[in-house]
């Protein structure tokens, strides 16, 4: 299949929660990982059409904060899953003049996990193509906190008065500040909520829910979901006539 065209309102940013990994292997049978390596698929699917689209950046939710709560050998499986995958993506990715950055608390990451990751980054960070963000160990509500953290530092060493504390500095110290902001995000299986994933960066996002399970979500998918979302009418929060103002 040949990529779509472009459209004028094409989305800049475009945030996905993978969701149905675990219910798809269900469904067939299969164990929750087989899941997951399928859903690694459905990547390779998406990061190559987005890039046909002329899509800047694309931010994937692989691993919240609250994913520590699954079952160990589920866990275990994921990490070991997540290394994988960088050691045999990230050589294409780069050839492909793709940027990779991991956002998220890699701390509490494993030690060989986080060296990945770090050769991943320092490989692909003179790319110039689409920029691949993936979110591991991430939490909305943390980013926020770990924000407000860096601006109060800041007022402690007397850098910076409480008074000037706006949104613009806030949303410096926020993951993604230097990308485009999200126009839209996509969430798979069914499921209709955003489950703390960029609280503060999906203000003005367009959504998209889809009720396919993510290993079942390729580029036709995500062609649909990209084509709804250019026919969306975006006002950010003014009037018709203020936007007809605006366009003239």
């Amino acid at each position: 299949m040949t990529s779509s065209p472009m459209h004028p309102n094409m989305p800049n940013h475009v945030a996905i929660i993978m969701d149905g990994n675990n219910r798809w292997a269900k469904a067939h049978g299969l164990s929750g990982i087989r899941g997951h390596h399928a859903g690694v698929e459905s990547v390779r699917h998406v990061i190559k059409r987005a890039s046909e689209r002329g899509i800047k950046a694309v931010t994937l939710f692989a691993f919240s904060s609250e994913n520590w709560r699954r079952p160990p050998d589920e866990v275990r499986g994921l990490m070991e899953l997540f290394i994988l995958a960088l050691r045999r993506e990230i050589g294409k990715l780069h050839r492909n003049n793709v940027r990779l950055t991991i956002i998220g608390e890699r701390s509490k990451l494993p030690e060989s996990l986080q060296k990945a990751i770090e050769r991943g980054e320092r490989k692909t960070r003179n790319n110039t193509g689409l920029h691949l963000v993936v979110a591991a160990n991430y939490g909305g509500r943390w980013d926020i906190a770990q924000a407000a953290k860096a601006l109060a530092h800041q007022v402690e060493a007397g850098t910076l008065k409480a008074e000037d504390i706006d949104e613009h500095r806030l949303d410096e110290q926020i993951n993604l500040s230097g990308l485009p902001e999200v126009d839209l995000c996509i969430r798979t299986s069914g499921e209709q909520r955003i489950s703390n994933f960029l609280l503060w960066q999906l203000a003005y996002a367009e959504f998209y829910f889809s009720p396919l399970f993510w290993p079942d979500f390729g580029a036709e998918a995500f062609d649909e979901a990209v084509d709804a979302f250019a026919h969306r009418h975006r006002r950010f929060g003014m009037t018709d006539d203020q936007l007809e103002v605006e366009r003239a």
